[in-house]
Formats: structure tokens, sequence, C-alpha cells
């Protein structure tokens, strides 16, 4: 009786394990090799790794590309003009020359690094928490690595983006020389917000503010020029 109970078990086993198996080789062969129709247009740049082991390359546009892209672009152009256009205000003012070293706080992508640069000025400087060069290099704003009066203007138009706006401005006053400028660009307000402003400054005094229009909206622009003594 038991030899026939095992028999019998070991041809369930055998159709169980060839039914597995013919199961497993019918779905190897109607599995995709990728997620796209086979009847889809080639884009070898959008093929989907054959499995999570694929290591073949990948293609990936260099930097250079990548830049040339963003800076042909309709909206990257405006807005630099836009900067230049708010810069070469500076310049007509004279606290704005060629050999003016600026320090871009808080810069973004470098819309206004790139302005400045095409105007004519040689030695402009941008910062952000994260990279963007060539324009920009990391750095955090609150603790500025460039040494006491390295700069001629600092510049930001993020300060309201700003986690410690004294200990921000105190960074742009500290690596600006004695009788150097600190522009800043804040959404537009009256004179008891630009007051309020001012107050974060600590070792510079008004020069002048004004309503003016930067990227398509009006801002109020603070110029605050370094004491010559603390």
């Amino acid at each position: 009786m038991e030899i026939h109970i095992q028999r019998f078990l070991n041809k369930v086993s055998f159709v169980s394990i060839t039914v597995a198996t013919l199961t497993l080789l019918f779905l190897f062969i109607q599995t995709p090799e990728t997620c796209v129709s086979p009847y889809a247009p080639l884009k070898p740049h959008l093929r989907f790794p054959r499995s999570t082991c694929d290591s073949s390359p990948r293609h990936y546009l260099p930097l250079s590309k990548k830049n040339a892209r963003l800076w042909s672009s309709k909206s990257w152009m405006t807005q630099v003009s836009s900067f230049t256009q708010f810069f070469t205000q500076l310049y007509r003012m004279g606290l704005l020359k060629n050999q003016s070293k600026v320090l871009c706080v808080s810069a973004g992508a470098g819309h206004e690094v790139m302005a400045l640069s095409k105007m004519g000025l040689e030695d402009v400087t941008g910062v952000e928490l994260i990279e963007s060069l060539p324009l920009v290099r990391r750095a955090d704003p609150h603790n500025l690595p460039f040494f006491d009066g390295a700069f001629d203007v600092a510049f930001t138009a993020h300060l309201a983006e700003a986690l410690y706006p004294m200990r921000y401005i105190g960074e742009m006053e500290r690596t600006v020389r004695k009788g150097g400028l600190c522009v800043v660009v804040v959404d537009e307000c009256g004179d008891e917000e630009v007051k309020e402003t001012i107050r974060l400054f600590r070792k510079s005094r008004l020069l002048r503010s004004a309503n003016v229009t930067l990227n398509g909206k009006r801002v109020t622009r603070i110029i605050m020029r370094t004491k010559a003594t603390a």
C-alpha cells in the first residue's frame, strides 16, 4: 500500500515540476525586453534597463551642452536682459565700474552673474547653496568663504528667503570693503518696510532706495554703503 502511495506522489511531483517549468518558460518568452512597445519610434535615450543589473551605458548630456541649451532659452535671455538693465542703472550712477569686484549672494542659476560679466566686469562671483557651474559656486550665504573686505559690491535679490536675515546681511557687510556697497532687492514696499530692512545692517548707512522693475515685477532696490569705520 505504501509503495503505491509513494509512486502516486512521485508522479504528482513530476507533473507539478513539468507544469511549473513550462509556465516559467512561457512567461520568459512573452516578457518584453523593455516597457516600450516594439512598434514605438526608436528613441535610444529613452531605453529602459533590461533588469536591475543592467549596467549598459546611458546617454548623458555633457554640462557644456546643458548650459548651452539653458543659456539659449528665451526665459534665460529675458532674465539676463532684465538684470543687465538693473545693473546699468547702477553703472550710470557711478556706483558700479568694470573694475568692481562683485559678489552675488543666493545667485540661483547665475542670471545676474552672466549679466554683469557681459557688461564687461571681469571679477564677478556668484554663490548659492547648490552650485550651478561655471557661473555659481557652492557656498552658504550665512557663512561666506571669503576674506573680510574682499569685494567692492555685494548684491542679493533673495534676502526674503534667508533663514537668518541679520546673519545673512552681516556676511554681506563683512565681505565688502569699507566704503563699498551692499545692494538688496526686496518686493516692492513702503518706507516702513524699507526701514525694517535697513535695521538689519550694522555697519552700513542708507545711500538711496527706489522702486524699480526687475524680471517683470516691481521691486524695491536698497543701496547701502558700508561705513569707513566700524
